[in-house]
């Protein structure tokens, strides 16, 4: 019988070619715990965050998530214990395809026979023929991270950019322009680290966005605010001035003009990366509750100039 060694590959072949305890400057016989202090002391001096445009630190990053992932796990540090103990045993991979007989390798044809044979034989039967027992894990995304974020109606709109710890790891994100309150802003990649090959996870972060004292957020761009008339104003028209996000604007209100009328200001909303919204003015009337005597005295002439017009005339009462 003859096992062939090229089946090492669905054994994760690379495992023969690389040294995981030495990438992360470990012993073989080395803990969980200082297995996981040498990755997060080497995660910190190679992250790419922290040598920008070095390519050498991130290859070696790499190396280190590679190594931790394969180490970090109780079945996986098994099987590359033991994949790299058989590839020292029958010698090593070379490169090409090697066949070893395996009598020969427990010193020729008399050595073992029957039953324990059979064992023998079964095992590397289960090693390499790719039955399920010894088949390379498959490649898995990392974890999804979630945070959150409170900002003020005024970071908001500008978008800043924030700092999240995430493991070992310190991700910045820059948050859009303009961001509303309850958007979530998914990162791709920033996330846990995957295994077996397999892409990191996605960090999603959730944004509080406080309100302001004025202007009210109507959908992701237009802004509300309330403003009120004189019974005057409202009557006769007027120029009216209105308060925007960089300073104020004028309106000219009509004469005549009803209580909860709107009125639209173009370009005045909320700066984001789609474009510009509007500002919506809500008018109302205002009606004084302190009347100086003069006051009364005009409203009750008015009044009885009002005697020929009723406003409630349509109504039949």
């Amino acid at each position: 019988m003859y096992a062939q060694l090229s089946s090492l590959s669905d054994m994760r072949k690379e495992w023969l070619e690389k040294d995981y305890y030495a990438d992360l400057g470990v012993d073989k016989d080395a803990s969980p715990k200082e297995i996981k202090k040498a990755f997060r002391k080497l995660a910190r001096e190679f992250h790419p965050d922290n040598n920008p445009d070095d390519a050498t630190a991130e290859a070696r990053f790499k190396e280190i998530n590679e190594a931790y992932d394969t180490l970090s796990n109780d079945e996986t540090h098994k099987e590359y214990d033991h994949a790299r103990e058989m590839g020292y045993f029958v010698g090593g991979p070379s490169g090409g395809q090697q066949y070893v007989r395996v009598e020969d390798l427990f010193g020729g044809g008399g050595g073992y026979s029957g039953d324990g044979m059979d064992d023998l034989l079964g095992g590397f039967q289960d090693l390499f023929s790719g039955g399920g027992r010894r088949q390379a894990p498959r490649p898995q995304k990392g974890q999804d991270v979630s945070g959150s974020i409170s900002l003020s109606f005024h970071e908001a709109l500008a978008g800043p950019t924030r700092e999240f710890n995430v493991g070992d790891r310190t991700v910045k994100v820059k948050i859009p322009k303009g961001v509303s309150d309850g958007t979530k802003v998914r990162v791709r990649g920033r996330g846990g680290p995957g295994a077996n090959g397999g892409p990191n996870g996605d960090l999603y972060v959730s944004v509080r966005v406080g309100e302001h004292p004025l202007f009210t957020r109507k959908g992701k761009k237009d802004l509300t605010i309330d403003i009120p008339l004189t019974y005057t104003e409202a009557a006769l028209g007027a120029v009216v001035t209105v308060p925007t996000l960089d300073g104020t604007t004028k309106i000219k209100v009509p004469a005549g003009t009803q209580g909860s009328s709107k009125m639209k200001i173009s370009g005045k909303g909320v700066d984001t990366s789609s474009g510009t919204g509007n500002m919506i003015v809500n008018l109302t009337i205002a009606v004084p509750t302190d009347i100086s005597g003069p006051e009364r005295e005009a409203l009750e002439q008015l009044q009885s100039a009002e005697a020929d017009w009723h406003p409630r005339a349509k109504l039949g009462v």
